[in-house]
């Protein structure tokens, strides 16, 4: 049977900033076993350069992505294969990869979020926009943080929202890369941990894992009278999983508020890989996963 086209879309800068974030890119490609297109974003031709020199935007466009293609060529030191897509857009990038985003069918988009000021890179607030709006999730990873062996996948969880989604997505990413999955659950009230609903979730959770041959632990995290994110911070700091998978667009009873300021504080507050999971249901999701 033929294998289904599967696809991952990396925001690229053919530059040094952009190399950690292609090698990522290319980590993730080879463990997941899909297609990767390679993305840059130049500078929107004005009104004027649209209307009476187009030609002058098809010519940029062809030498940028002949600077890309150098560049990951360079960087891979071959030549590249087939399932390797290299591609460019003139555009504000947001706008960009929010339309492939509903149109292509990617998996999740890959984005760099160091807030740096090279040629290419979003700002915080874009990376937030693109998380909020994105059709598809995102996986923010940061150029200085290096492409980490992922043997831990942290969740947050708690009692009152859906994991379904997320939890597909983890038990996937656990079997590609043999990693172990960490549960952590909120407990609000000063109470027993062993008498409390949020380690009886997780719990349940475990045994759903389990019974799907994932290495599973459990994390109980008090947040009472402390900052919802500085507690899942702490824990990055502590234990440094390679990569965590959080929620967008819910209430949690990690913040009490919309989860979407939740993930910024999560998402820029740590340099480790993020992968955020839209709340709107994506059809491909059911086919991938």
């Amino acid at each position: 049977m033929k294998q289904k086209d599967y696809s991952i879309l990396a925001l690229i800068s053919p530059n040094k900033e952009g190399e950690t974030v292609l090698k990522e890119a290319l980590y993730l490609q080879n463990t997941l076993e899909v297609k990767l297109v390679i993305l840059n974003v130049i500078k929107e031709p004005s009104f004027f350069e649209r209307n009476f020199q187009p030609e002058e935007t098809e010519l940029a466009i062809k030498n940028a992505k002949q600077e890309l293609t150098d560049f990951v060529r360079k960087v891979i030191g071959k030549e590249i294969p087939n399932n390797i897509v290299i591609s460019v857009r003139a555009g504000d990038p947001v706008d960009v990869l929010l339309e492939k985003s509903k149109t292509d069918s990617l998996e999740f988009l890959l984005i760099d979020k160091s807030d740096s000021n090279y040629p290419g890179a979003l700002t915080k607030e874009e990376v937030d926009k693109l998380i909020s709006l994105s059709k598809c999730p995102v996986l923010t990873v940061n150029k200085d943080f290096g492409v980490p062996e992922i043997k831990n996948i942290a969740i947050p969880i708690d009692i009152t929202q859906s994991t379904k989604k997320r939890l597909l997505w983890a038990q996937f990413l656990a079997k590609k890369h043999g990693a172990k999955i960490t549960i952590l659950s909120a407990l609000k009230a000063n109470i027993d941990v062993e008498k409390s609903l949020a380690l009886k979730n997780a719990q349940k959770i475990q045994q759903l894992l389990q019974d799907h041959d994932i290495q599973c632990d459990i994390k109980i995290l008090k947040v009472y009278n402390q900052d919802s994110h500085q507690v899942i911070l702490e824990y990055i700091k502590e234990e440094k999983p390679e990569l965590m998978i959080i929620r967008t667009h819910q209430e949690s009873i990690f913040s009490n508020k919309n989860i979407g300021k939740f993930v910024s504080e999560i998402v820029h507050g740590s340099q480790l890989p993020v992968f955020t999971v839209n709340y709107t249901p994506n059809p491909i999701d059911s086919l991938f996963l």
